[in-house]
């Protein structure tokens, strides 16, 4: 995870230990939605297909990925090339952002997931 651009040894340290053991979800879209990074969908008057922020989830996680994802936005590559993406299909920046994270939520995901020394729980999910 430390390969990922924009993420350091710090925040990777505190990805895995606010994430107290990867095996305690089943998808990517649980940890996304632990993480506070799932759409949520607004429906309301000429909104419809619209989704917004969550302001429920472990905000220390959700912080991480905003860290990684803001810093991959100043870097051009395959980060800045969704949020542009994103922005061209007609989302807010907002939305593109969100979009960016869920991403970075489900690379995050993947990655604990196939790291032999991240699947056990350890002590740390007593102390969470």
């Amino acid at each position: 995870m430390a390969s990922t651009p924009g993420c350091a040894a710090l925040t990777a340290a505190k990805i895995v230990g606010e994430t107290a053991g990867i095996s305690r979800f089943a998808t990517d879209a649980k940890y996304a939605m632990h993480a506070g990074v799932a759409p949520i969908p607004v429906w309301s008057g000429r909104t419809k297909g619209r989704v917004r922020m969550s302001e429920s989830g472990n905000r220390q996680l959700n912080a991480a990925l905003h860290r990684i994802a803001v810093t991959q936005l100043r870097l051009r590559g395959l980060g800045r090339a969704y949020y542009d993406q994103r922005l061209a299909a007609g989302d807010t920046s907002t939305e593109a952002l969100r979009a960016r994270k869920r991403r970075l939520a489900r690379t995050v995901f993947n990655t604990l997931k196939n790291n032999p020394s991240t699947t056990s729980a350890t002590g740390l999910a007593a102390a969470a």
